[in-house]
């Protein structure tokens, strides 16, 4: 049941717009209310203009922000003098309607009025709330949803048959609401609920009092039935379904990112498995969307595996190629049939994956975007859950889905987002994350948007810079992992949480490592074993891996090794680091000739001396370098520099530098190479 949020002590002395932005925060809040970026909300009031004269006013929630967390910069005022003369219109075009729109605008600076700005304006209530809650939405898209509602609200609901918003729909709702004045609510047919009120709590009230009347009648309509005609299949144990995802979801998102590439959400909840696994949900997956605000995010359908659950892996990835390759068709198909002259190609990929058994692999162009689809689609399962239990579930038809996913208006709104960076699309694993290199890397990723894992022996540290790094990027950008690079469990381990978080992985970092400095006739053979389990098998295991997940997504790779000046030039007293540095430049050449036939390239980075945040240089290898030249600890940093043909220390960001050079398109054509960051060591020069 809904829940009433309002605070009366929140809620007091606040302004027109400060209190539309309240009640919009509320509404936003529960997403059975109020899906993401979805629904709209308007307040009007008599306010001082420029000049300091009376002008009646709209505040009315702008173009591409969401009901949860828009602030009042978000909403944009219109003087509704100049909006109110278009309900005397026939008609008026969608391009007409923006441009007018602009010019009513009370100032600069704010976003470009709703899609749906007419319908608040034309409805004679101080506050109007339009949303698309998950009992309305079901009742909506019920068969005989009309003949419902009037049983639940009488003369107090007026039924307005689906069409697409815009001017014509704002007139048609404003004429009912005149000719009914008795009426409380309006139910759009496929599409959602408006309400109003003199207050901006009437308004919130009034919509609580149309979604609970709804969620009884559908509650007690369900009681004693088994959702979506019972379960068909069992849930596979999650160990099992661990298994299989860490095969599954990298081929999946190869598939989905043929065009540009995906970052997917993989979904276990509850509400999904009772939904996949049920008898009848293959069939209503593919009647259509739940709603139109649904379709940029989630398309009309999802792709519904033909898997039994107990079938390999192999065979669950080769029945989903099959399946995919149909979708797409049929999806380029629609596309054709519908397509007016200068309408974009869409991507023919699908939003949503749900496979029995296993859950539903959500897909986007970010984390953040990737958890839209899922969560709208969560509410559409909610949806398909009341309308199912009382009458035959129906959506758009195949013209009016056309009509909204690739509607010049809609399609603007995803226009307001920031450029795609460099990286983004892109996961990046970093090994040895929590220390000074990884982190600098990290940064730098992150900066051009990338999805970062950040991967470390030391996991409190690794969380405590992934923590550091959301802060400052966003939640979902980065995640941390432990990892123990010398061990083959560890390492699977830590690739399977990052395929489970994004899906897949696109550039690999190689930076774990340690040092010892030693006279050769003093290293022990313990020394020496652990320099090569980390700087040379560690590099092999962590590779081994990657190079598997790049194959199996078929969208090619990346491996940068951070290796050592000391892999090129025979460092003193350091026999095992040393030669296990080289080992880490031979085994980065040998993968670049094994992976260029798939796209994936490797490179090395060869830093020297760099003394910040590492965990290297916190530890006895500083004294012992110290030692071999001769000189104190507090010495170190100004004797590398000085011994350089730059005299330049060099620092975590100037090696982050490289990495994301030989990470980036600028050397698409490169691998196998070697890049020195030293400042300049003669003996280091590559030849």
């Amino acid at each position: 049941m809904i829940h009433d949020l309002w605070n009366d002590e929140a809620a007091r002395d606040l302004d027109t717009v400060s209190s539309l932005r309240y009640r919009s925060n509320l509404l936003g809040a529960d997403r059975r209310v109020a899906n993401w970026g979805g629904g709209n909300t308007s307040s009007k009031a008599t306010v001082n203009d420029f000049k300091g004269e009376p002008q009646q006013t709209l505040y009315v929630k702008g173009s591409g922000s969401d009901l949860a967390t828009i602030t009042e910069r978000g909403f944009t005022p219109l003087r509704l003098a100049d909006v109110l003369p278009l309900l005397e219109r026939e008609s008026l075009s969608d391009q007409e309607m923006v441009d007018y729109l602009s010019h009513c605008v009370t100032g600069p600076g704010f976003p470009r009025a709703s899609i749906e700005t007419l319908l608040h304006a034309f409805l004679p209530f101080k506050e109007v709330d339009h949303t698309h809650p998950d009992a309305i939405i079901a009742l909506c898209c019920a068969q005989g949803g009309r003949e419902i509602a009037e049983r639940l609200y009488g003369g107090e609901a007026i039924w307005i048959p689906y069409q697409r918003p815009g001017f014509a729909l704002s007139k048609e709702v404003a004429l009912a609401v005149r000719d009914n004045p008795q009426a409380r609510l309006v139910l759009l047919g496929k599409h959602g609920l408006i309400t109003w009120g003199d207050t901006s709590l009437d308004a919130y009230r009034n919509t609580l009092w149309a979604i609970r009347r709804a969620e009884e009648y559908f509650a007690g309509q369900m009681e004693g039935k088994a959702p979506f005609g019972g379960q068909l299949v069992e849930p596979l144990p999650a160990a099992v379904r661990d298994e299989l995802l860490f095969t599954v979801l990298p081929a999946v998102r190869g598939m989905v990112s043929q065009g540009k590439r995906m970052i997917l959400r993989y979904d276990d909840s509850p509400e999904v498995m009772e939904f996949v696994c049920a008898s009848d949900s293959r069939e209503l997956s593919q009647v259509g969307a739940a709603c139109p605000d649904h379709l940029v995010h989630t398309k009309r359908t999802p792709l519904f595996a033909d898997f039994t659950p107990g079938d390999s892996a192999s065979v669950l990835v080769e029945r989903l190629r099959e399946q995919m390759e149909e979708y797409v068709s049929a999806d380029r198909e629609y596309q054709e049939r519908h397509r007016d002259p200068g309408d974009p190609e869409g991507d023919p990929y699908p939003r949503v994956v749900l496979i029995p058994g296993i859950g539903m692999i959500a897909t986007g162009k970010s984390d953040e975007m990737a958890d839209v689809s899922a969560q709208l689609y969560h509410r559409a399962i909610e949806v398909m859950k009341r309308t199912s239990a009382v009458d035959e579930f129906v959506s758009l038809t195949e013209a009016e889905a056309y009509a909204v996913e690739y509607w010049p208006l809609e399609l603007y709104k995803m226009t307001l987002a920031p450029p795609e960076r460099e990286f983004s699309r892109r996961v990046v694993f970093v090994t040895g994350g929590a220390g000074g290199i990884g982190k600098a890397s990290a940064e730098r990723f992150l900066q051009d948007g990338a999805h970062v894992v950040l991967a470390d022996l030391n996991a409190s540290g690794a969380q405590t810079a992934s923590d550091e790094a959301q802060s400052r990027h966003g939640a979902g950008r980065c995640f941390a992992v432990g990892l123990d690079v010398t061990s083959e469990d560890s390492v699977r381990k830590a690739y399977q949480q990052t395929v489970r978080r994004y899906g897949g992985v696109d550039i690999v970092v190689s930076n774990a490592g340690i040092s010892t400095s030693h006279p050769v006739d003093e290293t022990s053979l313990d020394e020496w074993q652990l320099n090569i389990s980390v700087l040379a098998t560690g590099y092999f295991l962590v590779s081994r891996t990657a190079v598997s997940l790049f194959k199996q997504q078929g969208t090619g790779g990346n491996l940068v090794f951070v290796a050592s000046k000391n892999g090129l030039f025979a460092g003193k007293n350091a026999a095992a680091y040393s030669a296990s540095k080289a080992a880490e430049l031979h085994l980065a050449r040998c993968l670049a000739e094994e992976g260029g036939a798939y796209g994936i390239r490797v490179n090395s980075v060869c830093p020297d001396a760099v003394l910040q945040g590492s965990a290297i240089w916190s530890s006895e290898w500083k004294e012992e370098r110290a030692r071999n030249y001769g000189i104190g600890v507090d010495e170190l940093q100004d004797f590398y520099r000085k011994r350089t043909t730059l005299k330049e220390s060099v620092y975590p960001e100037d090696v982050a530098e490289a990495i994301a050079y030989f990470a980036s398109s600028r050397s698409a054509k490169t691998t196998g190479c070697i890049l020195t960051v030293d400042g300049g060591v003669v003996g280091a020069y590559t030849r």
